[in-house]
């Protein structure tokens, strides 16, 4: 059987993949797995619940509580909240371990269940896979005094809100921003907490329906929030996807400020102030090279991981660094998270504004970005990416010809018959011209049709 836990969860069709059984037997095994076996207090094992405003979520929600308290878990249900706000409440309550029920950017008919671990910490590999092993055993069953009891967490967001205030390196006073908040978890809690930030706040795709998240809003339709910062006249916009946890931005001439320009402008804040750790940020292989030239002006270093929020995290943790992400938005503050957070990396980048008085546009200057070509190739054999030495000497050819003014990127998909060739250069022609090249290369060595012969 192939394995039930994906990269971000368990994640697929509400009621195809993903059924209330499915749920229910899921939160049976996190019950023993994340509760009993490692509560040792001889206290009841506690977790919290949050979910997006997705319809499915409804009945997700109620099958994942009802698996968790037969088990002899108290839950405390937080409601409609974003993914980093369910992770930061676990560790706030000193819960035993929590459950995200979202899809994240996905479209409305999709779900997923996420776990947290005590403090809030995403799982490792090994975790999840005892989880699926739990699966197939017998639920544990308490009765009587001993089945876990449901209760609303009522002052959830609250919490969450004054912990996110609490990290503001200045006031939000003069500032207006436009959020949208596709529709998703982040519609009630991201306005609210701009407004008490002192921000002057309009509010777009914050009318979430159970049917509408991520429906032509939020960071994966950017077409919206340009139009409303050029219409009022705002100072930025900020973007979430639908369980907010990531962040992107548009400058107040509707501008696009990705997740690699959003750290490196707060990379080189945190270094001034002196709390950029170690003075590294952790950022993906996909980061775009001019991210890595401009902090190395900074004198900061980039660590590299693969593509993933959870190896960035896996390598924050490790090193002890506290500033990482992705060119997607997911930008990690160790300091005060443990996951991405859309919402913090928006009141972060918000606040440089306030505090420098320099418009996004200008603090966003602080790096180049190079044209960046990615044309994915199909219908190849992925597995021989790696083994090809035709390809291999078209690659460093390739790299040889850049020098320092751009890279060359193949990933083979993990799923697919696919590698991704991404190339970067000083201009577009020129990342054009090799992208086109290596991806001729990689049709003609590693076709499907030559492993059959």
């Amino acid at each position: 059987m192939s394995r039930l836990f994906g990269t971000d969860g368990v994640r697929g069709l509400a009621n195809g993949l993903l059924t209330a059984e499915l749920a229910m037997q899921l939160a049976q095994a996190a019950a023993v797995v994340l509760g009993h076996d490692r509560n040792s207090n001889g206290t009841r094992p506690r977790a919290v619940v949050a979910r997006d405003p997705r319809a499915s979520g409804e009945f997700i929600a109620a099958a994942v509580e009802a698996g968790l308290s037969s088990s002899g878990i108290d839950v405390y249900d937080a409601g409609v909240l974003p993914t980093p706000a369910a992770a930061y409440l676990v560790a706030d309550l000193d819960a035993d371990f929590g459950v995200m029920i979202s899809a994240s950017h996905n479209p409305a008919p999709d779900n997923g269940i996420k776990f947290f671990a005590r403090g809030g910490q995403k799982l490792p590999d090994d975790v999840e896979d005892a989880i699926e092993a739990q699966m197939s055993k017998e639920a544990v069953r308490p009765v009587g005094s001993d089945v876990g009891r449901i209760q609303r967490f009522s002052d959830a967001e609250d919490r969450y809100i004054v912990h996110l205030l609490g990290t503001l390196p200045h006031n939000l006073e003069g500032i207006r921003v436009v959020l949208d908040c596709a529709h998703g978890a982040a519609s009630g809690c991201s306005p609210q907490v701009f407004k008490d930030a002192g921000a002057d706040v309009i509010v777009i795709g914050a009318e979430p329906d159970g049917h509408n998240i991520n429906d032509g809003v939020g960071s994966t339709h950017l077409g919206p929030l340009k139009e409303a910062v050029l219409k009022y006249g705002a100072n930025l916009g900020i973007a979430h996807d639908g369980d907010a946890d990531r962040c992107l931005a548009v400058d107040h001439e509707g501008n696009v400020v990705d997740g690699d320009q959003i750290m490196a402008i707060l990379a080189v804040a945190l270094k001034k102030s002196g709390k950029l750790k170690d003075d590294v940020l952790v950022a993906t292989v996909m980061s775009n090279l001019g991210l890595k030239i401009a902090l190395r002006q900074a004198g900061i270093t980039i660590r590299e991981t693969a593509v993933g929020d959870r190896y960035v995290l896996e390598e924050m943790r490790d090193g002890g660094f506290n500033l990482g992400g992705e060119q997607s938005g997911h930008v990690i503050f160790a300091d005060y998270a443990t996951t991405g957070d859309g919402v913090l990396t928006g009141l972060q980048l918000a606040a440089q504004i306030a505090l420098t008085g320099k418009p996004l546009k200008e603090l966003a200057t602080v790096m180049t970005k190079l044209p960046q070509v990615l044309i994915n190739v199909k219908g190849v054999d992925r597995t021989r990416a790696g083994s090809n030495e035709v390809l291999a000497q078209a690659v460093a050819a390739a790299e040889a010809a850049l020098g320092d003014t751009g890279r060359v990127l193949l990933r083979p998909s993990g799923t697919e018959p696919v590698v991704r060739v991404m190339v970067e250069a000083a201009d577009e022609e020129t990342a054009h011209s090799i992208a086109e090249h290596l991806a001729q290369v990689v049709r003609a060595e590693l076709a499907l049709e030559l492993v059959s012969e």
